[in-house]
């Protein structure tokens, strides 16, 4: 993935309730910004999938191809995954 005339492509993927809140394990995003951030994908994937994810998205970490995100104005570079992890029960 990567910039293309129409965006920025992202790689999403979804674990236990994100999963289920969202109804699909991942998706490919395309986003109109040319440097889009976390906060922007969680925006876009909230409104995509609706209230029932975004209740889950309020409470999640997030992992930036594999780093833990804490800033959710960190950029999210082309073809980049982003891992939404909900809380986890247990320990």
């Amino acid at each position: 993935m990567t910039v293309t005339s129409s965006g920025t492509a992202v790689k999403i993927r979804y674990f236990a309730g994100a999963r289920a809140a969202a109804g699909v394990a991942g998706e490919d995003l395309v986003l109109d910004a040319a440097e889009p951030t976390v906060a922007l994908v969680v925006s876009t994937i909230g409104e995509r999938h609706g209230s029932r994810l975004g209740k889950v998205l309020a409470a999640s970490s997030f992992l930036l191809d594999g780093v833990a995100v804490r800033d959710p104005a960190t950029p999210v570079p082309a073809g980049s995954q982003l891992d939404v992890l909900p809380p986890f029960a247990g320990g």
